[in-house]
């Protein structure tokens, strides 16, 4: 069969490319798969895809993020290639920024089922537990309940896919009982590439906090950085260093520029900017300790899966659809209060002055991330596809 995947797609840095990235080329190979189209946007140079081509998968850049016009092109494309079926990667900002563009974009599942062509939505968030003022989406209630009621008409739309994937258990729930759906299922994240086991250093006097992704709404880097100087005052013996390692959200352009200022004087501070596919495992290996300084999560963490993937412990705040992942997919962590330095500074104390534990976690996260391969994930997807398709 031919399959189209709708999905952000490296070097693009819109958010869930690399997801996309890991999930398409886990279906090359497979028997039933003789061609793979990637229909992600366009960038100013669309060369730079070539980077990131190989045989059996075709990329054709055929949207722009934040256009009102992006449902008609994807649905002219579909219309040219008659692929056997569509998988779209999406949560609510794939399509834009702005929030017109972004909405009109995610009408793309019901112009599929206007077309013909059995699709399969992995939906990697629900506005019902994102809180809308934290991800600077509605600076007040009105226009947050607004918003709400946007993304719960716009959520209709999404599930007239013929089948709808999401990575948490309690959003199955929520979409069957809430919108009466029953052509949803738990289709888990699944993990990116295993790669052999680095392991951190023994008795190295260096210490890296990393954090990893788009920063300035929800995930902001002060908590972690405020730490790391507590921690450099309390260990003088050894030396710390915090890396922010990506870019500003969409939503709060500026951001890690006003890092750059306010933390000036503080010289063990790196800032990546946009960090290419062939380099993320050298981030996640020069790090000691994965950083989770979020306020709140919007689905599933990809991040958790990689610091599982590297072999790192984690050190995570105890908040919604994290916590749940965290414990439903059997990783682990050390544990601080959201927005805490001096409480984020004890968890990575501890795991400090206890190395057999940060061993353990490690080793528990490696495990975790062993679980589920997305070259298994991919079968699951074919076999729910063929499915479909005889229906």
């Amino acid at each position: 069969m031919n399959l189209a995947f709708i999905t952000p797609y490296p070097p693009s840095q819109v958010t869930l490319n690399e997801y996309g990235y890991h999930l398409t080329r886990s279906f090359l190979g497979k028997k039933e798969i003789e061609k793979i189209y990637i229909l992600t946007n366009n960038l100013e140079d669309n060369s730079e895809y070539s980077r990131y081509a190989t045989e059996g998968l075709e990329i054709i850049p055929c949207w722009d993020f934040d256009s009102v016009f992006t449902v008609l092109n994807l649905r002219k494309k579909l219309k040219e290639l008659q692929p056997d079926a569509v998988i779209l990667n999406l949560q609510f900002m794939t399509f834009g920024a702005g929030k017109i563009p972004a909405a009109l974009g995610l009408l793309t599942p019901w112009m599929c089922k206007l077309l013909g062509i059995p699709s399969v939505t992995i939906l990697h968030n629900i506005t019902e537990t994102v809180n809308l003022e934290t991800i600077g989406m509605a600076n007040s209630k009105l226009k947050g309940k607004l918003f709400l009621w946007i993304g719960e008409q716009l959520t209709k739309f999404i599930l007239k896919s013929d089948l709808v994937g999401v990575t948490i258990s309690q959003y199955v729930t929520i979409l069957k009982d809430k919108y009466k759906a029953d052509n949803v299922i738990l289709l888990p994240h699944g993990n990116f590439e295993l790669p052999e086991r680095n392991y951190v250093p023994e008795d190295s006097e260096e210490i890296n906090l990393m954090a990893f992704g788009k920063f300035g709404t929800y995930k902001k880097a002060e908590v972690m950085i405020d730490a790391m100087e507590i921690l450099q005052e309390k260990y003088p013996h050894l030396k710390f260093t915090s890396t922010v390692a990506g870019t500003d959200n969409p939503n709060v352009k500026g951001y890690i520029d006003g890092l750059k200022s306010k933390y000036a004087h503080l010289p063990n501070v790196e800032y990546t900017g946009y960090i290419p596919e062939e380099k993320v495992s050298q981030i996640f290996w020069d790090s000691t300790f994965v950083i989770f300084p979020y306020t709140t999560t919007t689905g599933s963490s990809g991040i958790l899966h990689q610091a599982g993937s590297y072999g790192r412990a984690c050190i995570l705040p105890k908040i919604d659809d994290l916590e749940r992942v965290v414990e439903e997919e059997g990783y682990g962590g050390a544990y601080f209060e959201t927005d805490n330095a001096e409480s984020l500074a004890n968890a990575v104390s501890h795991l400090i002055e206890n190395p057999e534990e940060r061993k353990r976690i490690e080793d528990q996260n490696y495990k975790a991330a062993k679980g589920l391969p997305m070259g298994e994930l991919s079968q699951w997807y074919l076999s729910h596809i063929h499915q479909l398709i005889r229906k």
